[in-house]
């Protein structure tokens, strides 16, 4: 009668191979995840943005956007979204309400806004530029790759 089992070889060969795997899907997986995080903080800060020119049209209140580069902090009325640690942010905004630390981006209760850029990066990828316009204050996103 033979004996039904995996030889030693076997079983070194199947670990070899589960091993193999492994190693390249983690590093896969965790550049998957930071694009996923990239994908997320876009989406939140264009939502920030189109939220308070919605707030300040149907209020008839302004309302600002402050936007901490050091800190990674997007805030509204109070409430702070916080960014990706690992994010390049940069902002450009009239230079009337900037402070040391931060940039605004104003919203009008008819519609218009101070304008600006905020600049969001992926390390070592491509990044977007969510640019606000003063005139009718709409927001929009273009994709731009690193040099």
């Amino acid at each position: 009668m033979r004996n039904r089992g995996f030889t030693l070889l076997e079983v070194m060969i199947a670990l070899a191979i589960v091993g193999l795997l492994a190693a390249v899907s983690v590093p896969a997986g965790a550049r998957f995840y930071a694009s996923m995080q990239y994908r997320a903080a876009v989406a939140d800060l264009v939502a920030v943005l189109s939220s308070a020119r919605h707030k300040a049209v149907r209020d008839g209140a302004v309302r600002d956007v402050t936007i901490n580069p050091r800190t990674k902090e997007v805030s509204l009325q109070g409430a702070v979204t916080r960014l990706p640690a690992d994010l390049g942010l940069s902002i450009s905004s009239g230079a009337a309400l900037n402070t040391a630390d931060s940039g605004v981006i104003r919203f009008y209760p008819e519609g218009g806004s101070s304008g600006g850029e905020i600049s969001l990066v992926l390390p070592g990828r491509a990044g977007v530029r969510v640019v606000v316009d003063w005139l009718i204050g709409g927001i929009t996103q273009e994709d731009y790759a690193l040099n």
